[in-house]
C-alpha cells in the first residue's frame, strides 16, 4: 500500500482538525514535532490501495514565521517530507484566505484546495465558482463542509487524482510590470541552459525579485551570477518605481492582495445581502465598551469556580482511592523500607498527579469552549489595552489565566504569542498566578493567624496580590531584560460557532494526557526522591532511645493491662488519655528527631542561614526545599517536622495551633509570600525548559524568582517586626 503525506495548512479557525476529522472518521492522533514542543495531530485514512497520511500543521497567516507554531509550518513546508498540501480556505472570508494560498502557490509544490465552511457560506448567501477558480488557479478547488461532511469523498478522490498525475505549476499572475521583469530572469536562465533539480526557473526568477535568503544563497554560487547581478539590480528598480515603494515586504504582500481580490471578483458572487449576522449581534454585547469587561471577569469567575468546585467531588474520591489503595497494598508488604517506597513514594507521588485531573479536565474544557466558540480571541481584545501598560500582549492573559490552575498547561499555552519576548515575558510572570497546588498552604496559613470570618477574603486578597505583581514584575521585565517595541496586535475575530462534541473531547483528551504523561513523570520522580532524602540515612541509636521510652510508658503484662483498664474505669479515665498522649507526643517527637538526621533535615539546617533574614527557622527553610517539587507537599513536610506526623492536612486544627505557637505571624506573612514568588514546582520548571528552549532562561527564572521571593519575604518580614 502506497503511502501519501498530506499537508494540512490553513489560517487559524478554517476548520483543519474537523475536516481531518471528516475524513479520517475522527482518527486523530496527538503527538510533538522533532526536537520541538509544538503539537502535531495526525490523521490516517486507507483508500484504493493508498494509505493517506494528514498532516494538522498550526495555523498561520503568511510564511513569514513569527510564533514557534508558525515557524514549525513554515519549516515543515520548506524541509519536510510530503507528498502534497490541502490548503482549508474558510469559503465566508475568501479574499483574507487567498493571502496565504498565493505564498503556497509559490513554493510549486502539488496542492488541492478546500473550500471549507461551505454550509456557512451558503446561509450567508455566498456563492463561489470552485470550477471557475480551479482553471485559473491550476488547482483543483473543492467546496466541502467539514461540519455535514458534505464533499468529503469527492475532496478525497480530488487527493488521489493530483497524486496520481505529473505535477502541474500553480498559475500565480503578478501585475504586468512584476510579470514582465520575471520574464526577463527567466528568459536569462533559459538562455544560459541553467536548471536545478529543487526549484523551476519561475520560481527562482520569483525568489530572487522578492529577495528570498535560500535562493539568494544558492544563486550567489553560480558562475553566471555576475552576468544575472546587473539584470536583477534592473528589474527591481524597476519593480521599486512601478510600486513606489523600496520595501519590498510591502510589494509582496500588495501583490499578492491584488491577486486575491482580482481572484475573489472572478470567482465569489454574493446573492443576498445579510444585514446583521448572528456574530455582529453577539459581538454588540460581548465587546461592548461598558459591558464587554463585566461579561468576561463574569464568565472567568464561572469557569475558577466549576473548576475549583465541581473538581472537588472527583479529586476527593481520587485521594480516597489511592488511599485505600496504598492502605491495601502496604498492609501486604513485610518489609518497611519497600512498604515505604511503594506506599509513600510511588502511590502516593502518581495520586498526586491524577488527584489534579478533574480540575484539569474541566480547566481545558472551559478554556477550549472559549477558544472554539470564538470568544477567546474577543477577550483579548478587551485586555489588550489594559495588558499594553503592563508591557504584556493582549493574548497574554490566555496563559495567565491558565496559570491559576496549573503552570503546565500555562507554559504550553504561551506558544500563542508570535514574538518571542514577549512569550518569554509571558512565561516568567506565570508563575505569580497562585496555581491550585498553593491553595492547601495559603488555607493553612490564613485560618491559623486569621479568625474564620476573615480567612476567606485573606485567600482572595493572595490570589489579588500575586496577580499585581505578576503585572508590577512584567513592567520590570519589559523595561529592562526584554526591551523592544510592542509586536502590532491585530486580533482576527473569528465566526461564532458552536464546537462538535468530537473536537471538544479531543482537545481535552490530548491535553489531559499530555498533563499526565509531562506532569506525572517528573512530579512521580521528584516524589521519590524527597521520600529518599526524608527517609535516609536511618538513625538507630533515636529509634532505640524513643522505643525505649514509649515501651516504658506501655503496660507490658496482661495483669498490668487489666489493671490500667480496672483504673481507667474507676478512678481516673483523663489518665489513659494522658498515657496515649505521652505515647504520641514521643512518636512524634521521634519522628521530628529522626526527620533532623536525614538528608533533608541536613539540607535544612544548611539552607537555614539563607532564609534567617525572612524569619524561617530549619523546618520553613525544608518546607520550601521540599515544595520544589510540588507545593502541596509543603503541608505534609510541616506536619513531620512538627511532630504532628505525615497525615495532616491544611484543615488540621492541631497543625495550625502548633504553627500558630512556633512562627511568628510576621515569619507566616513572609512564607506565605514566598511560597506566591517561588517556582512553581520541578514538572512546571521542566516544561518552561522545553518552552524556552534556551536553557539560560530556565537559569534566569530560577535565579529571578528566587530573588524576588527572597526580596519581598524579607521586606514583608521586617516591615510587620517593624511596626509591631
Amino acid at each position: 500500500m502506497k503511502k501519501i503525506v498530506i499537508a494540512l495548512v490553513g489560517q487559524p479557525n478554517v476548520g483543519k482538525s474537523h475536516l481531518a476529522n471528516a475524513i479520517s472518521g475522527s482518527n486523530l492522533k496527538i503527538g510533538n514535532f522533532a526536537g520541538v514542543t509544538v503539537e502535531k495531530a495526525t490523521a490516517r485514512l486507507s483508500t484504493e490501495g493508498f494509505a493517506l497520511e494528514f498532516i494538522d500543521l498550526p495555523g498561520l497567516y503568511s510564511l513569514e514565521d513569527f510564533s514557534a507554531d508558525e515557524k514549525v509550518t513554515k519549516d515543515f513546508l520548506q524541509k519536510g517530507e510530503y507528498d502534497l498540501i490541502l490548503n482549508v480556505l474558510d469559503s465566508t472570508n475568501l479574499e483574507r484566505n487567498l493571502m496565504l494560498t498565493t505564498e503556497l502557490m509559490e513554493l510549486q509544490k502539488k496542492m488541492v484546495i478546500a473550500l471549507n465552511m461551505d454550509d456557512e457560506a451558503i446561509k450567508e448567501g455566498i456563492d463561489i465558482d470552485a470550477d471557475a477558480m480551479s482553471k485559473i488557479l491550476s488547482v483543483p478547488c473543492v467546496r466541502v463542509s467539514s461540519k455535514t461532511k458534505t464533499n468529503i469523498e469527492f475532496l478525497v478522490d480530488e487527493i488521489l487524482h493530483v497524486t496520481k498525475n505529473e505535477f502541474v505549476a500553480p498559475k500565480l499572475i503578478y501585475s504586468d510590470e512584476v510579470e514582465e521583469q520575471l520574464q526577463t530572469i527567466v528568459r536569462f536562465l533559459e538562455d544560459k541552459h541553467f536548471t536545478t533539480p529543487h526549484f523551476s526557473n519561475r520560481q527562482i526568477a520569483v525568489g530572487l525579485l522578492w529577495q528570498k535568503r535560500e535562493i539568494y544563497a544558492l544563486m550567489h554560487e553560480q558562475p553566471l551570477y555576475v552576468e544575472l547581478h546587473p539584470i536583477l539590480n534592473n528589474a527591481l528598480g524597476h519593480v521599486y518605481m512601478y510600486a513606489q515603494s523600496e520595501e519590498i515586504d510591502e510589494i509582496i504582500n500588495r501583490q499578492h492582495g491584488a491577486f486575491s481580490a482580482g481572484l475573489s471578483a472572478e470567482v465569489l458572487h454574493v446573492t443576498k445581502v445579510v444585514r446583521k449576522n448572528f456574530t455582529q449581534t453577539i459581538d454588540a454585547i460581548l465587546i461592548h465598551k461598558l459591558l464587554g469587561l463585566p461579561i468576561f471577569i463574569f464568565l472567568m469567575w464561572g469557569l475558577f469556580q466549576l473548576t475549583f468546585t465541581l473538581g472537588r467531588i472527583p479529586m476527593d474520591w481520587i485521594e480516597a482511592s489511592f488511599g485505600w489503595l496504598g492502605e491495601t497494598i502496604g498492609s501486604t508488604i513485610s518489609n518497611e523500607a519497600l512498604k515505604s517506597l511503594i506506599v509513600d513514594g510511588i502511590i502516593a507521588g502518581v495520586g498526586s498527579v491524577v488527584m489534579f485531573l478533574p480540575n484539569i479536565m474541566i480547566l481545558f474544557l472551559g478554556i477550549a469552549l472559549l477558544e472554539t466558540t470564538g470568544y477567546m480571541s474577543r477577550a483579548a481584545f478587551l485586555l489588550d489595552g489594559f495588558f499594553h501598560k503592563f508591557g504584556l500582549h493582549g493574548k497574554s492573559f490566555v496563559p495567565l489565566v491558565t496559570g491559576f490552575g496549573c503552570s503546565v498547561p500555562a507554559y504550553m499555552a504561551a506558544r500563542t504569542l508570535k514574538n518571542k519576548k514577549d512569550r518569554l515575558l509571558t512565561m516568567f510572570i506565570i508563575g505569580f498566578m497562585s496555581c491550585g497546588a498553593r491553595l492547601p498552604v495559603y488555607v493553612l496559613f490564613a485560618g491559623a493567624f486569621f479568625e474564620e470570618e476573615m480567612a476567606g477574603n485573606v485567600l482572595f486578597g493572595i490570589y489579588i496580590v500575586g496577580a499585581l505583581l505578576g503585572l508590577i514584575a512584567a513592567k520590570i521585565l519589559r523595561v529592562s531584560a526584554f526591551k523592544g517595541e510592542d509586536e502590532p496586535f491585530v486580533m482576527e475575530m473569528p465566526k461564532y460557532r458552536l464546537p462538535s462534541i468530537k473536537l471538544l473531547w479531543f482537545v481535552v483528551y490530548a491535553k489531559s494526557t499530555m498533563y499526565v504523561k509531562k506532569a506525572g513523570t517528573f512530579i512521580l520522580m521528584a516524589s521519590m526522591l524527597i521520600w529518599f532524602i526524608s527517609s535516609y540515612p536511618k538513625n538507630s541509636l533515636i529509634e532505640q532511645e524513643y522505643t525505649t521510652k514509649i515501651e516504658a510508658l506501655q503496660p507490658s503484662t496482661n495483669e498490668e493491662k487489666s489493671s490500667v483498664d480496672e483504673a481507667v474505669k474507676t478512678i481516673d479515665e483523663d489518665k489513659s488519655v494522658s498515657i496515649e498522649d505521652a505515647i504520641k507526643a514521643l512518636e512524634n517527637e521521634k519522628r521530628e528527631k529522626l526527620m533532623e538526621h536525614t538528608y533533608l533535615g541536613m539540607i535544612g539546617k544548611t539552607i537555614e542561614p539563607a532564609f534567617a533574614p525572612l524569619g524561617f527557622d530549619w523546618k520553613m527553610s525544608v518546607a520550601t526545599f521540599s515544595g520544589l517539587a510540588a507545593k502541596e507537599v509543603i503541608v505534609s513536610t510541616l506536619g513531620v517536622l512538627y511532630s504532628l506526623g505525615d497525615k495532616v492536612s491544611e484543615d488540621d486544627s492541631s497543625l495550625r495551633a502548633i504553627i500558630t505557637a512556633n512562627i511568628s505571624f510576621a515569619s507566616a506573612m513572609a512564607f506565605i509570600v514566598f511560597v506566591m514568588v517561588y517556582l512553581p514546582c520541578l514538572a512546571a520548571t521542566s516544561v518552561f525548559a522545553k518552552e524556552a528552549e534556551e536553557p539560560k532562561y530556565t537559569v534566569y527564572l530560577v535565579i529571578f524568582t528566587f530573588a524576588t521571593a527572597w526580596v519581598l519575604s524579607f521586606i514583608t518580614y521586617q516591615s510587620i517586626t517593624f511596626f509591631s
